[in-house]
Order: structure tokens, then sequence, then C-alpha cells
């Protein structure tokens, strides 16, 4: 086991980010692990799920996260664009529902440089924007001594080249670590 030492992880500031898959959350966790400072979560309220700070306390202090519930994912970009912008906060969470156009998705892009801010945008499968800096995969591994295993792919990236990584949490250094790959 080696620590991680990804290209681009933690991401790149001043940027918008992507991730998808069903390991996303736990991507965007290890993520708030690594920022220092408050997290703004920007999601619909429609949404089924609900983000409970406490349950992400081993990866960062609650009292560091604001979840903010929007009615339209438009609102949700408007207030996205201007937190990025403000600096008031290191990470912006950005939890998207329908694909972005390319100009809102360079919109978001042009308020994170002015900001010096570092977003993240949940998208589901196949809603990626042109704009954005990277686009990663995460995916969850089985295996039934640790649930902590991920697959995380590089799939899109505008500032060097894409890469494959198996990874595992470690609570005792707070970071992941690249693992070999499970073997079935």
């Amino acid at each position: 086991m080696t620590s991680l030492d990804l290209p681009y992880f933690p991401l790149k500031r001043g940027r918008v980010h992507e991730v998808c898959g069903p390991g996303s959350f736990g991507f965007l966790a290890v993520l708030m692990a690594q920022v220092r400072g408050p997290t703004l979560w920007i999601r619909e309220s429609h949404r089924l799920e609900h983000v409970n700070p406490l349950g992400l306390g081993e990866f960062t202090d609650p009292s560091q996260l604001l979840v903010v519930n929007v009615k339209h994912q438009a609102d949700g970009l408007a207030s996205a664009e201007e937190a990025l912008q403000e600096r008031a906060v290191t990470l912006v969470v950005i939890d998207i529902s329908k694909p972005l156009s390319l100009t809102a998705g360079r919109r978001l892009q042009l308020a994170a440089k002015a900001g010096n801010t570092t977003g993240l945008c949940l998208i589901p499968e196949g809603m990626g924007s042109n704009a954005a800096e990277t686009r990663w995969r995460c995916d969850p591994i089985f295996q039934a001594q640790d649930s902590t295993h991920f697959h995380w792919r590089l799939i899109k990236n505008k500032s060097g080249t894409n890469g494959s990584w198996h990874v595992r949490w470690n609570r005792a250094s707070r970071r992941v670590d690249m693992v070999s790959p499970v073997r079935e």
C-alpha cells in the first residue's frame, strides 16, 4: 500500500470539476477531508436523498458543511456561481440533475477562477459538461472485509492525461491509499 499521490487530486483550485458513478459520494467525502475550510453543498430540495453532516464526521468537521436546498437547478447554479466568486467557502458542491449547457458550465468556471475556489459537480452518468476541468468516475468495490475500496478513473482532463486507480480510505492518516485491485 502506498500513499496516494494522484495527479490533479486534490482538485485544482479555481476550477470546477465533475464526479459521477455510485462511488461519487465517497470521492466527495475524501475531497472534503483534504480541503481546509467550509464547504457549501447545493442541492435540489425535491431529491429523495438527504445530506446529514454528522454522517461525514469521519472526513470533515460537520460544522464546516453548509447544505443549501434550492427549488430548481437554475437557482442552484446561480447560488453556486455567487459562492464560487465570493471566496467565503473553500469548496462548492453542486448536485446536478440535468445536463449543464456550455454557457452555464463556462459561467461556473469563470466564477471559480475569479474566487480561486474549487467547485465539484455531482453529475448523473453521461451528463458531463464540456466546460469541466476534470471528470472522475468512481465505483465502489465490494470486499467482505473492508467496504472502503474504490476504483477511481479520471475520464476527462483538460490539463493532462487520464488515469485509473484502486484506492482505499485510510482512517488513521485521513487519506486514501493506492491498493492492488481486488481479486474475485
